[in-house]
């Protein structure tokens, strides 16, 4: 059999070379001609996988190594007996370190005590459920909105997009793109919904670029009908709307979910996936050679700070947002090429905190976020 597989996904060379040949192309180059003798795929966003691609070929599996899958023409290869895979939640637990350190940068840059601040979760799936975790740890009144959620589970858990719009002081989009039907969230965030927002929130888009309206988020910054901007999804990327990156307080190139951990996953659950389908007898394989962070251990006294402080420095220790925004801003041109040669970035569990001066309450927090401790 013949496995196609883009070259960005991480860990997975040596996966199949025992049982398929296996080529490796950039997704921009993943055409056709390319596909038409595969029997599976495996891909990232970068690849719409629909009838242009797949006339005709003997494509029979696609995965996609990531959690969204709109690149995917779920109908036609339905319809065309094309079966496929996604990462649900793969990358979840990158996303709530990316809110983490977008949180307290924010805190920082403006004065905020996250303990005294409501934000509305939009979104409440695998990655959402881990945000609103992280925001309870900081002390945040965490509004939870997710109708499909709500008409499964029932509304005690639920407030509805209103009281999001009414209450919250910041609000996170973590929403899949749905184009219609009772929840589409294509342009969720339009003019009508920036223009009822009453506490002019921040605002935070790392689910989907189309989820947000780029004109109309750009009207609400310029008249205040919302105090800022966190962008990590884009519209029409990888050509982005540099008026908006201008507007924007923090601007990433959609790497939210790339942590290495994350990434390691979702390969693993597409191996996985493919080896189910053409009972390939690769089920326990395990990525390796994740690579370590820089300073992995480090030292954190807390005398003189409050527990937002140190939290604050324990996040930004482990991954500072403020670094990828700058080098966006500085190369903004090299969209894709960021995305593709991202910097070793690992989750909160890789790094082992030696505290001094920490009471046990800050000390279990910091556990909870997933840090190791040690108390000397």
């Amino acid at each position: 059999m013949k496995i196609i597989i883009d070259d960005k996904i991480p860990y997975i060379r040596g996966a199949f070379e025992g049982v398929a040949e296996v080529v490796y192309l950039p997704g921009s180059k993943t055409t056709p001609e390319v596909v038409k003798d595969a029997d599976a795929i495996v891909t990232r966003t970068r690849t719409i996988c629909n009838e242009k691609l797949l006339a005709g070929s003997s494509v029979k599996f696609i995965a996609t190594a990531t959690i969204g899958y709109d690149h995917i023409d779920t109908e036609y290869c339905d319809a065309a007996g094309i079966k496929w895979t996604n990462a649900p939640g793969c990358n979840s637990k990158s996303v709530e370190q990316y809110i983490a350190s977008t949180l307290m940068v924010l805190a920082a840059r403006r004065n905020l005590q996250l303990n005294d601040l409501c934000i509305g979760v939009v979104g409440v799936g695998n990655v959402g459920s881990k945000v609103a975790r992280i925001c309870k740890l900081f002390g945040m009144k965490v509004l939870l909105n997710d109708p499909p959620r709500e008409r499964a589970e029932g509304s005690a858990a639920f407030v509805n997009l209103k009281q999001v719009m009414d209450e919250a002081d910041i609000i996170t989009l973590h929403v899949p793109l749905n184009m219609k039907g009772e929840d589409a969230t294509f342009h969720l965030g339009n003019e009508e919904f920036f223009s009822g927002l009453k506490k002019n929130p921040i605002m935070i888009n790392s689910c989907r670029g189309e989820v947000v309206e780029t004109l109309a988020v750009k009207t609400a910054l310029k008249s205040g009908q919302v105090s800022g901007f966190v962008c990590d999804c884009w519209e029409n990327e990888p050509d982005i709307d540099l008026e908006l990156l201008a507007l924007t307080e923090i601007a990433t190139p959609h790497i939210a979910g790339y942590s290495k951990d994350g990434k390691a996953t979702g390969t693993e659950m597409s191996v996985h996936a493919i080896s189910k389908y053409f009972n390939l007898g690769l089920e326990s394989w395990q990525p390796s050679g994740v690579e370590q962070p820089i300073n992995p251990v480090f030292e954190l006294d807390g005398t003189g700070s409050s527990e937002q402080e140190i939290i604050a420095k324990a996040i930004l220790h482990n991954y500072d947002i403020r670094n990828d925004d700058q080098n966006f801003r500085k190369n903004t041109a090299q969209f894709e090429q960021l995305r593709g040669d991202y910097p070793v970035r690992r989750e909160f569990p890789a790094f082992t905190i030696i505290t001094r001066n920490i009471g046990n309450e800050t000390l279990e927090v910091l556990r909870k976020i997933g840090f190791k401790v040690q108390t000397t």
